[in-house]
């Protein structure tokens, strides 16, 4: 991996770290989770990606949450937590990672984003969210996401 990817606010040697927006939004009274699937195989994911120089690291979630999804939004300045998982790299090789979880309430959702030909998005609970992602540690922060005492 290049060293470029591992600067910027967050640089842990030896530790890859990304930074993931779990997006939501409320309906009748209760929280629902947007899911994207990941441009390769396709998985179900939170929109997630390398730090910004340019960005905190909340800001560069909500980022990755426009580009990947549509999302206009607000950002929590504050982590509601972390998950490990492997990234696939387009070469064959994996690459641990640990991801900083930033919750994003969203606003809107645009029709015409960068990637909106190469991922599926979906609304869901977040009963249905942890079924459907592979990560155990992600799961079990799906289904115990409360946004009732978020501050933005």
């Amino acid at each position: 991996m290049p060293a470029s990817l591992r600067t910027g606010p967050i640089a842990l040697p030896g530790l890859n770290v990304q930074l993931a927006a779990l997006c939501y939004r409320i309906v009748k009274d209760k929280p629902q989770i947007l899911l994207v699937t990941s441009r390769g195989t396709k998985r179900w994911i939170l929109p997630k990606g390398w730090p910004m120089e340019d960005r905190t690291p909340a800001e560069a979630a909500l980022q990755e949450a426009y580009e990947e999804a549509g999302v206009v939004g607000r950002v929590s300045p504050h982590p509601v937590g972390y998950y490990s998982y492997t990234k696939k790299l387009s070469d064959g090789q994996s690459l641990p990672c640990m991801a900083m979880v930033y919750p994003v309430r969203v606003h809107a959702l645009l029709q015409d984003y960068r990637e909106a030909g190469q991922r599926k998005r979906d609304w869901v609970s977040r009963k249905k969210a942890a079924s459907r992602v592979e990560e155990p540690d992600l799961a079990r922060l799906l289904k115990r996401f409360d946004p009732s005492g978020l501050h933005f």
